[in-house]
């Protein structure tokens, strides 16, 4: 076979595009005769594999979903084979031969990508990127970058997604663009517009008018006309995100929006500003409100008459708390059933979810190419798909890396024939993409790719060309002219410099600024961006690429900082010893300087007041690091610039030049590498949001002088030139960017709108308003942040009925370790407590009272619970010292029974209320001489014994002793643990209850990117009561080995039932809750 890469060879032009690139894996022409039986992610053809499509048809059909290519310009799709998506939750996804699903392909919607599956409570959702914005050409006219601007939701239900894609195929219609009418009518737009250009019209914006000739044609009439959509049909906008105007109509027929009253708008006002829930008059109207783009809108406030509105606002026996939630409670009710909740929750979900990838910040690419064909047609000569989420010297590393191995594997003659080539010189090209016949998902940077774990059903089905990795971050593309001196055969006093900016923002650790702080145990921080500059410029017909790249991120420690007022004060995390921050910060700065080189910091962060404690925390781990590849600059930038004088950073430059000069940047001059970049600053402020822009920006601008000064360009002029404008909006945009991606909703808040009465008015401004700012500034990002965490991955949808039940979500990687931490107290207690040669079957950790012969106790806490082949083992574990403090040995043979069922601790929350979800047992035993009992009191008599009553406390054996009662405080340890003990002494019969702690798998992501999820005995279980299940079948087995059965030995009954919580709970933690739910999800 041929070699690839060769300019003494010449490769068969049908053979071409069977043979590996470098970098790839070899092809192999005799296939083994014993398949292994791989998964299709894991097989691959051996052929340079396709870039992802750009366009692909959609269509309904009875089966399922039908998914096929489309070429642009072409008036057939690509249809050898057919992807067809099964309906309903988890939907299987598959391969068809094309044709033998029978489908309306006339019907079909034509998008512009997909994004991946959403799988919720009662149904799956596929993402498709429905419109775009044209970037633009990075460094080539063929290599065009995309941001996402619409997403739509299709649901895998068959009636729901017709109503979806009938609106898609709508719109493909009225934008009249042949790449993205169905097959019938491309043909016929080619046959009416034979001179049209349309594979040019793949690259306009998804939003941008068609053209359907190269003339202008005006309206015949002179006046604007307002179209509204007629019941049947609508206009699908998805790319408008934003949330409405409290004093816009939201109504969709002229009709309606004269009907509007203020009564209607300040119902809507306070209805979406303090309720989580949808409004009554959507839940309530025979077409339920849903996420398919409902086409006709009821009008809002239909929960609420004016003139109930009037008599609730003049009711002056109310306060105005009282009155607000009136309202509220009328227009907007939380859901009565657990299906309607979960339906309202599901949307609001995916609402979410589309707005984070549609408010900005959203890139990808396909191909250099101009269409699917020239990029297999094309790749033995330019390598043309391309991946954004690597910088230009990363990729000519990796391929440096692969053509020395290959070097390698030669001089030792182990290198397969395919991959052997002619001598080359040391020309490269600029573009050049290492392991380019891999698919685009295979070679890109997994750090900066968002939506791997949405793609991960096409992974695994093997459908490499549908999945189109998504990057979040910046990119702008850009240019302006600078004066230069003409030489040789150079004309015209200027050049055109091509400059742009390139931000990569990593998935890990990913989230908005009060929930994501610091560092977490894989040593990941919070907000870190990889921001890259490329500059190209001509000089004497030779072209010359720079590279430049820059990393921000949080300050590597465990610190958070909560949100609770204007300024929060950053606090190190109590949990965390000094040896668990020096090992998070070494190996985040070894994993930096793996990646890019040597290291210097710069940390802007304020030196003295509330941010000082992180701060200089930071400068003296690094310093007792004292490593050679990292160097820290502390430069407090307030201080520094106080009165806004951003000017003397040039100090800070000053004092960092001689890293500039042995730092460097990446040079490319007429296909030669002329420099590389050695090294890399990290800039950090507190958020590494503001003035670390500023910073960097400067930075930037540093390096590009010393760049442009490399080909004898310098900027000398002292007036303002194209230059400062172009770069200076470049990086302000570049800011902006990182800064709505990172600090949420909490930046961009602003205060009610003032509409409707001036008394209602009044009433808002009485204090509650100025509550409600605070808190919702807090916790209005807490769904948001669940969303996150639930899209990447690293939560199940267990993660929202957490949300709602404590207004805040849990960082996953606390999770996994909590979960870690667990195993080691059981780990712990089975080595201090179990006996020699007693065979363990099985352990738990359980929520109980700390009291045993109780149900609900003033105090909780986690227990450890052992069941060996003879006993059960009862422990008070000690989390923070890592010991047992007491516990209990149940022999198997004295448990009289076990009763299992709902153990619900709180009546606040559904999910509190959910029996499923709160479920417990209780485990009863006699007492009896063969129970033992012990405490950690560091004396040898430390055995309590419960099987006869203890002494009066008033009676003593010293004299000393019964003069005076020793003080609470003084107790010795031994004595306080046996409190505990001590209300069981004598009884007969002991029990003790215990309540499933929350099934919540948290995922975490292998060195590959795959997902795992921690495992133990309960993994299988999907809520706690079918853990409860397998932990008391556990018990009853064991009893059953040693011959302790009997017919009521497990019976069914509630430990704590939903009434009885009712009655335990207080008015004030009712008022509480209420106060809290009302302003914390009021956003």
């Amino acid at each position: 076979m041929k070699r690839l890469f060769s300019k003494t060879f010449r490769a068969n032009p049908l053979a071409s595009s069977v043979v590996p690139a470098v970098g790839a894996s070899p092809a192999t022409t005799n296939p083994p005769v014993h398949h292994t039986g791989l998964r299709p992610k894991d097989t691959l053809p051996p052929v340079p594999h396709p870039c992802p499509y750009e366009y692909i048809s959609v269509v309904a059909t009875e089966e399922g979903l039908l998914l096929r290519p489309r070429q642009s310009g072409q008036s057939q799709d690509l249809a050898e084979e057919e992807v067809k998506v099964g309906w309903g939750k988890g939907g299987k996804v598959e391969t068809v031969i094309g044709g033998t699903v029978e489908a309306d392909w006339e019907e079909s919607a034509v998008v512009y990508g997909i994004i991946g599956f959403l799988e919720l409570y009662s149904a799956s959702y596929l993402l498709v990127i429905s419109s775009r914005n044209v970037v633009g050409a990075f460094l080539d006219p063929r290599h065009t970058v995309y941001s996402v601007k619409g997403v739509t939701a299709i649901p895998l239900v068959e009636d729901r997604a017709r109503t979806v894609l009938l609106a898609l195929a709508s719109r493909n219609q009225n934008d009249r663009r042949t790449s993205l009418l169905p097959t019938a009518l491309a043909r016929r737009e080619a046959a009416a517009e034979p001179g049209e250009d349309v594979a040019a019209a793949g690259t306009e914006d998804a939003d941008a008018e068609g053209k359907r000739s190269l003339h202008v044609k005006f309206a015949d009439q002179h006046e604007v006309k307002v179209v509204s959509p007629r019941p049947d049909q609508g206009f699908d906008l998805p790319e408008d995100r934003s949330p409405p105007s409290p004093s816009s109509s939201t109504a969709s027929t002229p009709s309606s929006i004269q009907s509007i009253t203020n009564t209607d708008t300040v119902v809507k006002t306070l209805a979406e500003r303090l309720s989580f829930w949808t409004r009554i008059s959507k839940r309530n109207s025979r077409q339920a409100f849903t996420i398919d783009h409902a086409l006709v809108e009821q009008p809002d406030g239909a929960g609420l008459d004016p003139d109930e509105l009037e008599t609730l606002v003049r009711d002056e026996t109310k306060d105005p708390e009282e009155v607000i939630e009136s309202i509220v409670s009328s227009a907007a009710p939380p859901p009565q059933t657990t299906a309607e909740k979960h339906s309202e929750l599901e949307d609001k979900i995916v609402r979410e979810c589309v707005r984070e990838y549609t408010r900005g910040g959203m890139y990808f690419a396909y191909t250099f190419g101009d269409n699917l064909l020239a990029c297999m047609r094309d790749v033995t000569h330019h390598l043309l798909w391309t991946d954004i989420t690597r910088s230009l010297q990363h990729k000519h590393e990796l391929l440096a890396r692969a053509q020395a191995q290959d070097v390698l594997k030669q001089t030792l003659h182990i290198l397969e024939e395919t991959r052997r080539q002619s001598p080359t010189d040391d020309k490269v090209d600029v573009l050049v993409e290492p392991a380019a016949a891999l698919p685009l998902w295979r070679r890109v940077d997994r750090r900066f790719w968002w939506n791997e774990w949405l793609s991960k059903p096409l992974i695994d089905a093997g459908l490499h060309p549908f999945v189109l990795p998504i990057m979040q971050g910046f990119f702008q593309v850009s240019a302006f002219r600078i004066l230069r001196e003409p030489v040789a055969s150079e004309e015209g006093d200027s050049v055109v410099v091509e400059y742009n900016v390139i931000s990569r923002r990593s998935r890990d650790r990913a989230g908005l600024r009060y929930q994501r702080r610091g560092i977490d145990d894989d040593a990941n921080v919070a907000n870190f961006v990889e921001t890259e500059t490329v500059m190209r410029v001509e000089r004497e017909g030779i072209s010359n690429v720079f590279s430049h790249v820059q990393v921000r991120g949080s300050i590597p420690l465990y610190w958070n900082q909560q949100g609770m007022a204007l300024k929060p004060a950053p606090q190190l995390s109590p949990e965390r010893t000094h040896d668990q921050n020096l090992h998070a910060i070494q190996q985040h700065l070894n994993k930096v300087v793996t990646d890019y080189g040597p290291l210097t910091i710069i940390n802007l962060a304020e030196q003295h007041g509330k941010e000082a404690q992180v701060t200089n925390a930071y400068g003296d781990y690094v310093k007792e690091l004292d490593t050679d590849d990292i160097r820290y600059y502390a430069y407090d930038f307030h201080a520094e610039t106080k009165g806004m004088k951003y000017e003397k950073i040039s100090n800070l430059i000053e004092t960092v030049e001689r890293v500039f000069e042995s730092q460097g940047y990446f040079w490319i001059s007429n296909n030669h590498i002329m420099s590389q970049q050695k090294g890399v600053f990290r800039v950090n402020c507190i958020d590494s949001l503001d003035r670390t822009n500023v910073v960097e920006s400067a930075f930037a601008r540093h390096v590009l002088n010393r760049q442009l000064g490399a080909v004898a360009l310098l900027n000398q002029e002292e007036r303002r030139t194209e230059m400062d404008t172009v770069f200076n909006d470049v990086w302000a945009n570049n800011g902006d960017a990182i800064s709505r991606a990172y600090a949420g909703t909490s930046a961009l808040k602003g205060d009610f709108t003032r509409t409707g009465k001036r008394d209602l008015a009044g009433l808002l401004n009485d204090g509650v308003n100025s509550l409600s700012r605070m808190y919702t500034s807090t916790f209005a990002d807490w769904f948001s942040q669940a969303v996150i965490d639930f899209m990447l991955g690293n939560r199940t949808t267990s993660v929202f009925a957490e949300f709602l039940l404590k207004l805040q979500s849990t960082d996953p990687r606390d999770l996994i370790r909590i979960t870690k931490i667990r195993a080691d107290a059981i780990a712990t207690c089975v080595s201090r407590v179990l006996p020699e040669g007693e065979r363990l079957l099985s352990g738990w950790t359980l929520f109980a009272p700390e009291e045993l012969n109780t149900k609900v106790g003033d105090k909780f806490e986690e227990k450890v619970m052992l069941l060996s082949a003879k006993a059960l083992y009862i422990i008070s574990y000690d989390y923070t010292l890592e010991k047992v403090k007491m516990y209990t040995r149940v022999p198997l043979g004295d448990i009289a029974g076990i009763t299992k069922g709902a153990y619900i601790l709180s009546p606040l929350e559904e999910a509190s209320r959910d029996p499923l979800q709160n479920a417990g047992f209780v485990v009863s035993w006699h007492n009896t001489q063969a129970q033992d009992t012990r405490v950690t009191s560091y004396s040898i008599r430390n055995s309590l014994d419960l099987s006869t009553p203890p002494t009066s406390p008033t009676t003593a054996t010293s004299p000393r002793l019964s003069l005076t009662a020793p003080r609470k405080s003084t107790l010795p340890l031994s004595r306080i643990l046996s409190d505990a003990a001590a209300p069981v002494a004598g009884q007969e019969t002991i029990f003790a209850a215990f309540k499933a702690l929350p099934v919540d798998p948290a995922r975490s992501r292998r060195e590959n990117g795959s997902f795992i999820q921690s495992q133990d005995e309960l993994s299988n279980a999907k809520n706690c009561k079918e853990a409860v299940d397998m932990i008391v079948e556990a018990i009853r087995q064991a009893c059953h080995d040693i011959g302790n059965e009997h017919r009521d030995f497990i019976s069914e009954g509630d430990v704590v039932s939903l009434a009885e919580a009712q009655r335990m709970t207080s008015v004030y933690a009712k008022m509480e809750y209420g106060v809290k739910r009302l302003l914390w999800l009021g956003s």
